[in-house]
This record gives C-alpha cells, sequence and structure tokens, in this order.
C-alpha cells in the first residue's frame, strides 16, 4: 500500500494531493478558471506561470492536510503527459526535484490514466477487464482496461472532444466560459426535445457506420445555424435553456449509445466514466437508464475528482509503484502519447 505525493499541472488547474493505495489522505486543488475567464479559453503561458506561483502552497497544503511527513512518503508523482508542455514541465520539475532531494522514487504519469484511476478512490472494489469512457474538454474515448498499464483504445472521437464541443457551442449561444457547466445548469429548464440535433456519424469505406468512434463537429455546426436561423427570424433573446438541453441530450444518447455497443460487443458488464464531462448530468442520468435497460454496472466518480485533480494521479501512482514500476529523472513532458503507450513512461525499481 504505497504512499504517494502527486502533482497535476497539465493545463489549468495547479493540484497536489496524498494518497495511499486507493484512499485520499489529502486532496489540493487551486483552479485557474477565474483567471482565464476573460480570454474566452486557457492561455498556455498564464497557466504555467500560474502553476509556478501557486505549486509550493499546494504541496505544503497537501502534506499539511495529509498529516504525513516525508518519511511517510513512499514515491512522488507528477503528470507527464498529455497537456501543455509548459505546464507541465512545472509540475514534472517540482517533482522529480522533489524525489531527488528526499530519495523517493519518481513515477511519471499518463493524465488519462489518472481519470482511469478517479474511479478506484470511489469504487475501491473495480477490478479490470472493464469499459472506461473517458470525456473531458481535450479526450472523448472508449477504452478497455485491462490492467494496470494495460489499455486498448477502441472508440474516439474524430474531431472535437465532448467537452470542447460543450465549450463551443456555449461560446456560439453567447454563454461565458467554461461552456460545460452552463449549459448543464440551463438545461435542467429547458426542452431536450425542442430542436431536433443531429449525431455525428463515422462513416466506413464499406458502408455503414464506426460502431465506437464518434464527432461533434457536424452538431456544433448544427446549433450555429440553428442559432443563426433564430436570428434571422427576429427570435430575441434566444431560447438558450431549450437549446442547452437539445444540445446536451444529443451529446448524451451519442456517447451512451456507443458505450453500450461496446460493452456488448467486448462482452463487458462495468463501465466507468471519467473526465471533466462525466460531471455532467444530462450523461449521468442517459449512462444510469442503460445499465438499467442493459444490465451495465456504471460508476462515477464524484463531481470533485471528474475535473483535474491530483488524487487520481497519486492513485494510478501507488498502483505502478506497488508492482515495481519507477520513472527515470530523465522524463520529460509530452504534448501527448497514445494511452497504450503508457508503460514507455517505467522502467523496473533495481533492487540492491
Amino acid at each position: 500500500m504505497a504512499t504517494i505525493l502527486a502533482i497535476e499541472t497539465s493545463c489549468d488547474e495547479t493540484a497536489a494531493a496524498v494518497v495511499r493505495d486507493r484512499t485520499v489522505l489529502s486532496n489540493v486543488v487551486a483552479s485557474q478558471i477565474a483567471i482565464h475567464q476573460p480570454y474566452g479559453g486557457i492561455v498556455p503561458e498564464v497557466a504555467s506561470r500560474h502553476h509556478v506561483a501557486t505549486l509550493g502552497d499546494s504541496i505544503s497544503a497537501a502534506l499539511d492536510q495529509a498529516g504525513l511527513g516525508w518519511t511517510a512518503i513512499d514515491g512522488v508523482a507528477a503528470t507527464c503527459t498529455p497537456g501543455l508542455v509548459g505546464a507541465l514541465l512545472v509540475g514534472l520539475t517540482a517533482g522529480k526535484t522533489l524525489a531527488m532531494v528526499h530519495r523517493k522514487p519518481f513515477l511519471g504519469i499518463h493524465h488519462l490514466e489518472g481519470h482511469i484511476y478517479a474511479n478506484y478512490l470511489a469504487s475501491p472494489d473495480l477490478e479490470p477487464p472493464y469499459l472506461c469512457l473517458l470525456v473531458s474538454g481535450g479526450h472523448t474515448s472508449l477504452i478497455y482496461v485491462k490492467g494496470c498499464g494495460q489499455y486498448q483504445t477502441l472508440g474516439q472521437t474524430r474531431d472535437d472532444a465532448a467537452g470542447e464541443a460543450f465549450d463551443k457551442v456555449a461560446r456560439l449561444m453567447g454563454l461565458d466560459y467554461p461552456g460545460g457547466p452552463i449549459i448543464d445548469r440551463l438545461a435542467q429548464t429547458g426542452n431536450p426535445q425542442a430542436f431536433p440535433l443531429p449525431e455525428g456519424n463515422i462513416s466506413l469505406p464499406e458502408g455503414g457506420f464506426h460502431p465506437y468512434d464518434s464527432s461533434f463537429s457536424g452538431l456544433k455546426t448544427a446549433v450555429l445555424r440553428l442559432v443563426d436561423k433564430l436570428k434571422v427570424d427576429g427570435v430575441d433573446p434566444l431560447p438558450v435553456a431549450d437549446l442547452a438541453a437539445s444540445f446536451q441530450a444529443t451529446v448524451a444518447r451519442s456517447l451512451t449509445r456507443r458505450v453500450v455497443a461496446c460493452a456488448q460487443a467486448y462482452g463487458l458488464t462495468t463501465v466507468a466514466v471519467g473526465g471533466g464531462v462525466a460531471a455532467n448530468s444530462g450523461l449521468r442520468q442517459h449512462l444510469q437508464q442503460a445499465a438499467v435497460d442493459h444490465g451495465l454496472r456504471v460508476l462515477f466518480p464524484p463531481l470533485s475528482l471528474c475535473t483535474d485533480n491530483a488524487a487520481m494521479i497519486g492513485c494510478a501512482a501507488a498502483d505502478h509503484l506497488n508492482q515495481g514500476h519507477c520513472s527515470g529523472f530523465a522524463l520529460g513532458a509530452q504534448s501527448r502519447l497514445d494511452l497504450a503507450r503508457v508503460m514507455e513512461l517505467y522502467t523496473p525499481i533495481a533492487v540492491a
């Protein structure tokens, strides 16, 4: 049962946590939403500078809240891929430095593997194999989880990620950033059948459609044309609640259909959901109903573990360390790395 000090700085959240196996001892997150809000999106250089300014205090707070000193820490982990390279470098450099100074094993963690492991913190009895739906601002994937570091991507978006589509559609509707939570809130009072919108499908060369891959660019364009038509027709104010509900229901229906088809095809009865969009109430409702209809077990992390956090990174690191995996200090930050290549981040721990 390894105890890990973990750091997460892949995007716009400065996070540090202490995790013992699948138990969270502390979880500190310093959000930058208010800083990036005036720009309507994340400014990479600004994100990096704020990580530098706040990471030290976040690490100190994580250790204090856990009530542990360095003698109780078995390893240090930091997200190393994928993400904004400048932001990743802040956490990666801090993590490697702390590991060197305190003579602890260091582990670089794949951010998407962290989102998978958020489910272990919420459901400690979860064990592979199972299907994981990863849905965030940068990724939308169906992952066959076979074990620690053993992943097969069965489906993915061919264009916009689901979270990215939420933010872009929110902008089309004149809403603030980040758009996902705002659309979710507006959808509570809207009519999801008010505006029929298309689910994106990926055509196959031999005919038909890919059963698991998704597309959201066409849906985004359909909302753009709908908003433009409403404005030309003199509809003022825009029916933003109905637009939000219709869009959200279409995304949730599209993802749920693919999850069910994939789980059934591969004989998997458990589905774990991770990433920021896992917090969306519409997606949760659709998947929970699908679980009832198709005899599936569907798991969601609590809302605090859906968005970026270091606890999920620590949980992944604890499992890797328990299995004898360790990263070298020459490990660098990478903007992208296929999840199937995650074991390239590690070497076996040398035994003296």
